[in-house]
């Protein structure tokens, strides 16, 4: 049976993408899982049990900020934004998705994909 294109993400993945996403500037939740499918094709698949706890746990971590403000469809939304430890993260994270990411492909006999 093949795999399924829109599997779970690698355990910490999610705050990452989430993270590189917001560097584009203060968005809400659905506009940041918009934007997530939109840019992978469709393949990364973000539901809301996921996405919010991820918020959430990058709020604590005071990887983001959060602030209420109204929706381009005229409803309540909480608008995320990226802090500067967020994205001090972010570079951090992003070295060690590419290091991990170099060594499976050296090991599934694959071309290292350019940094």
């Amino acid at each position: 049976m093949p795999a399924d294109p829109k599997s779970d993400l690698l355990p910490g993945t999610l705050e990452m993408l989430v993270l590189r996403t917001l560097t584009l500037g203060p968005l809400h939740g659905y506009a940041i899982a918009q934007h997530l499918a939109q840019v992978s094709d469709g393949v990364l698949v973000v539901e809301q049990g996921s996405l919010y706890p991820a918020l959430e746990r990058l709020l604590g971590s005071g990887l983001v900020t959060a602030k209420w403000g109204t929706s381009p469809t005229g409803r309540r939304a909480r608008f995320y934004t990226i802090t500067a430890s967020g994205r001090k993260k972010l570079g951090q994270e992003i070295a060690s998705f590419d290091a991990t990411i170099t060594a499976i492909a050296k090991v599934l006999g694959r071309e290292v994909p350019a940094s």
